[in-house]
């Protein structure tokens, strides 16, 4: 035969169950196969043999070259529904072709859990990860930086190699533009707690605010989806401003196709503006003003901060990438009496399509 079948029923052994027989993590089994010299001597021949007494083989894909190198990298993103990572992976991907390396793309979906678990199994796969918007602790992404080369991106470590982007100019531009149209109250919509880029837009979104003399707020925190801006419209509402910065484009868009439905017309009622310069918000049906980030950029820079080809890929100070506001017609002039009398009621109805 050219090949040996699974009987029906029977399962294959895999990491977890040569770890479990040995009492060691499923980590000590990827390295004592893929890096043994980072392994006990005695305990890695344990290793071997208990996995050959159970039958288990380590993939062919995972098996690294003579030189242990398997080139291969992975790129971890929080949510691949998100078109904001459709041109970072793009970006990436470039780079990595021209590198002669290939990018295997994880889906966190917005899941700390997952994210660690699909970590945990591809570490022994790659040769180095980039996380992109990773929901996992500083702690966590150290313990991954030490078994392989890593870079995050919008996110500074002071001791692993990262990237973002100007967030506090970004917002100073978004709340400026607001200012100069003459809204002097805006809401922030927030995006997930857990995100160091939610924390900085809103620090950044405070300063700008006071330095222009707005009041400013902060609502949520809510999902980095359109179903989470559709969801912040009912406190929003409950306190409305004519102004309104949100987290993301997702959550902009959802926000407004919400206002939209309950006859708040943007932006004759209320400005909105996004961030992220994502595909989504080129094509709504009123375009999305937006603070727009080099996606493709960023992913390029990324792998070849990952491949040390880039003068950037020290720890320290990450290198930061520049924003800038991209104006279309989600934002207006205030017009005078803002969102009063338009609660609850359909009377004006403008939807807004996505």
């Amino acid at each position: 035969m050219g090949h040996e079948e699974e009987l029906p029923g029977v399962r294959p052994p895999t990491i977890y169950d040569v770890a479990a027989a040995c009492n060691v993590s499923p980590s000590t089994v990827s390295r004592a196969f893929s890096r043994p010299g980072r392994v006990n001597a005695e305990t890695a021949d344990r290793i071997r043999r208990v996995a050959e007494q159970l039958g288990y083989h380590v993939d062919p894909i995972a098996r690294p070259r003579g030189d242990g190198r398997t080139s291969m990298i992975a790129l971890v993103v929080a949510d691949l529904t998100n078109p904001f990572f459709l041109d970072i992976i793009q970006g990436a991907q470039k780079a990595a072709d021209e590198a002669h390396v290939t990018v295997l793309v994880i889906d966190a979906r917005e899941s700390l859990t997952g994210e660690r678990e699909a970590v945990e199994r591809v570490i022994p796969m790659v040769d180095g990860l980039i996380f992109a918007t990773s929901r996992m602790s500083e702690t966590a992404i150290r313990t991954v930086a030490k078994q392989r080369a890593t870079v995050i991106l919008n996110r500074p470590m002071p001791d692993v190699p990262s990237i973002v982007t100007d967030n506090a100019r970004g917002m100073q531009l978004a709340v400026g533009h607001l200012a100069a149209l003459g809204h002097d109250t805006i809401s922030y919509i927030a995006g997930p707690e857990a995100s160091w880029a939610d924390g900085m837009r809103w620090q950044s979104v405070r300063k700008a605010a006071a330095d222009a003399g707005q009041k400013v707020r902060r609502i949520g925190p809510f999902p980095p989806t359109l179903a989470g801006g559709a969801a912040a419209a009912n406190e929003f509402l409950a306190r409305p401003s004519t102004g309104v910065i949100a987290y993301n484009d997702l959550m902009a868009i959802g926000l407004m196709s919400e206002l939209g439905g309950r006859g708040i017309r943007v932006p004759d009622d209320v400005s909105v503006i996004g961030f992220d310069n994502s595909l989504d918000s080129r094509f709504t049906n009123h375009g999305l003003t937006t603070v727009a980030v080099p996606h493709l950029v960023l992913g390029r820079v990324a792998v070849q901060m990952l491949l040390g080809q880039h003068r950037a890929a020290t720890v320290g100070k990450p290198a930061m990438l520049p924003a800038e506001l991209m104006v279309r017609r989600s934002t207006a002039i205030r017009r005078d009496g803002g969102l009063r009398g338009t609660r609850g009621t359909r009377a004006t109805v403008d939807a807004i399509a996505i």
